[in-house]
Parts: C-alpha cells; sequence; structure tokens
C-alpha cells in the first residue's frame, strides 16, 4: 500500500498554509483523491507530495506557476524525453536571462546609489568646513 498525507501533512512537513496547498489544487498541480461525505476530505498520494516539492522548488527558482506546472506535466506524461529536457533547459534559459537582466539592473541602481553617497559626502564636509570657518571668531591683530 502506498502512503497517503492529508493537507495537514503536507502543509506541516512544506511550511505552508491548506490555502495554499488548496490554491495549488485548483491549478492542477495537485491531485488529490477525495473521500468522506461529498468528497470533503482530501487524500493525497505521493505522487501528489512529490508535485508539491518539485513546485515549491521551482518557486524558489524564480519560475512562474505555469511554468512549474508545463514543467511537471512533461514528467508525467510519456513522451519523448529529449524534447522534455529541451523544453525545461529552454524555460531556464529565458528564467535565467531575466534574473540576469534583473541583476544587472541592481548593480546600475548601487552604482548611481554609491555616486549620490560620495557627492552628499562631499557636500556635507565642505558645509561643515564652511561651518567651521564662519563660526570661529575672528582675530584681531595685536600691536607690539
Amino acid at each position: 500500500m502506498s502512503t497517503t498525507y492529508s493537507i495537514s501533512d503536507l502543509a506541516r512537513e512544506f511550511d505552508l498554509t491548506t490555502r495554499a496547498i488548496r490554491f495549488y489544487e485548483d491549478l492542477g498541480l495537485l491531485q488529490p483523491e477525495r473521500t468522506g461525505p461529498g468528497g470533503r476530505n482530501r487524500v493525497y498520494s505521493g505522487r501528489d507530495r512529490t508535485r508539491l516539492k518539485l513546485t515549491l522548488r521551482a518557486k524558489r527558482l524564480g519560475l512562474s506557476l505555469t511554468e512549474a506546472r508545463d514543467i511537471i506535466e512533461m514528467y508525467d506524461s510519456p513522451r519523448d524525453t529529449g524534447a522534455q529536457l529541451q523544453k525545461f533547459l529552454d524555460v531556464l534559459a529565458a528564467h535565467r536571462k531575466q534574473v540576469e537582466e534583473q541583476m544587472a539592473d541592481l548593480q546600475a541602481n548601487l552604482d548611481e546609489i554609491k555616486v549620490h553617497q560620495r557627492e552628499a559626502r562631499a557636500l556635507l564636509t565642505k558645509s561643515e568646513q564652511k561651518a567651521k570657518g564662519v563660526t570661529k571668531p575672528a582675530k584681531t591683530p595685536t600691536k607690539p
């Protein structure tokens, strides 16, 4: 007999809310068996647990849930493994490009912040020096 999980089991194991798990179910990422009166109880299989784990991994990589679902479904179908791997590589390449562009934007932003910090420090130093010069009492020449 295979291991099954309740929604609470998965929520606890993956530190998620039951609402998040139901959301993944609504997107078709999970397909629990329904039991009990009116099918109110969800029973998740080992396959559902694995799909949830892969979904969370994809999210950590920054992939959308749609991309995660597409990739996970590729492995569920008996299609050509080479085509599946190529699709996965294509999705990862596109995402990597996006992340690298974001990193370049962030680096440009950091560089601009550094320039403004240097300029502000220089102006502050100049202002402080000027203030010191103004507040010093003028020396009167002494006569011999």
